[in-house]
């Protein structure tokens, strides 16, 4: 069965922090109640520098308006992707706003088992420097079963690393559940 994930791209540089992802003024809000929720998704990425947001096409919001949901569901990263503090707000706000899947060069440790370890979404590492090829808005498809990206719009196709055990974690929701199906922790 092949497994895959469509959206737009919205592309990114080097060294996105998790202030840039989140900034701590938006950190103020419940992730229990579903009103405020929203606000993570609708400030998602709102820290981004005009000359990072939507690269190489300049400064293109995440979001648009009052928003939650973006149209964009694929973000591509270079460098060193959630770098900064440890909060899980950055990857739970990207989840919120409808992000499936990151594609970067590299990830802080902390932000990419954060992703992982909460389910929000799937982050690959590619070592093609997508960032210059891939422009915001563009088509992609993401082959999980194949480990490809393929740019429908440009007609290119690139590879990824694999995920190995990471995407058993993301498919039971967390890592609590993964522990509970696996029989690590009582159900």
């Amino acid at each position: 069965m092949k497994k895959i994930i469509e959206g737009l791209a919205y592309v990114l540089g080097n060294d996105i922090d998790t202030d840039q992802i989140i900034p701590a003024e938006h950190l103020v809000y419940s992730l229990s109640d579903p009103e405020e929720k929203k606000n993570y998704g609708k400030f998602a990425l709102s820290g981004v520098p005009g000359d990072q947001a939507g690269l190489p096409n300049g400064n293109v919001s995440f979001t648009e308006g009052e928003n939650f949901k973006s149209k964009y569901s694929i973000v591509v990263g270079g460098k060193n992707f959630g770098c900064g503090s440890s909060r899980e707000h950055a990857p739970a706000c990207m989840e919120i706003a409808g992000v499936r899947a990151v594609i970067a060069q590299s990830y802080a440790r902390i932000f990419y088992r954060n992703s992982v370890d909460g389910g929000f979404f799937i982050p690959f590492e590619c070592d093609t420097r997508l960032v210059e090829d891939i422009k915001t808005g563009d088509d992609l498809k993401i082959d999980l079963t194949e480990n490809t990206l393929t740019n429908k719009t440009q007609e290119k196709t690139y590879d990824l690393k694999s995920l190995g055990e990471v995407i058993e974690i993301i498919e039971a929701g967390n890592i609590f559940e993964y522990a509970r199906k696996t029989g690590m922790i009582a159900s």
